[in-house]
């Protein structure tokens, strides 16, 4: 790898970083080629990514940027997974990790806030932006539906029991 491109994985690694919600670092020795295609499409089924990059590049890319805590992990063999949704490479990382003893999560960053190993598993735990949209979107709707059923109530309960009154007359 020339100079040249070493300088644009530098600008890559270094827009991941300041774009994500949330990046999560762990070890992968060991893992086979198929194991580590599946979490690349794992991760990009949840809207995110894995990248393996040079720890010495990768730390050149953190320098000045709001995760650069997590130089410290960058030690051995090892692989970003991110997201922008900051609960969604979190995700995807416990539960690759729960399938595959080889992938150690050794920690990560969520914004400026540094996570260690524990801090990513609370994380994981979390609902994603979608689940917080649909429980919000369905808590507005819910008070609307209560009060187009109670409008509607009356109504019904007049019509049936003008019915009732119908059908004793009838008989």
């Amino acid at each position: 790898m020339d100079r040249a491109q070493k300088e644009k994985l530098v600008d890559e690694l270094g827009q991941i970083f300041e774009s994500s919600g949330v990046v999560v670092v762990a070890h992968y020795a060991g893992l086979t080629v198929a194991e580590m295609q599946d979490l690349r499409a794992r991760a990009s089924d949840a809207g995110g990514a894995v990248r393996v990059a040079k720890n010495r590049l990768a730390k050149i890319a953190l320098e000045g940027k709001p995760c650069a805590s997590i130089a410290e992990y960058l030690t051995g063999m090892t692989v970003l997974t991110y997201s922008e949704d900051p609960v969604a490479a979190a995700k995807v990382a416990e539960e690759f990790a729960k399938e595959n003893p080889k992938f150690e999560i050794l920690g990560g960053a969520m914004g400026e806030n540094a996570l260690d190993r524990a801090g990513v598993a609370a994380v994981s735990k979390m609902p994603s932006r979608e689940e917080l949209i649909s429980s919000i979107v369905g808590s507005i709707g819910a008070p609307a539906a209560n009060i187009a059923g109670a409008v509607g109530a009356p109504a019904s309960n007049i019509a049936s029991i003008l019915s009732t009154i119908e059908d004793k007359a009838a008989a």
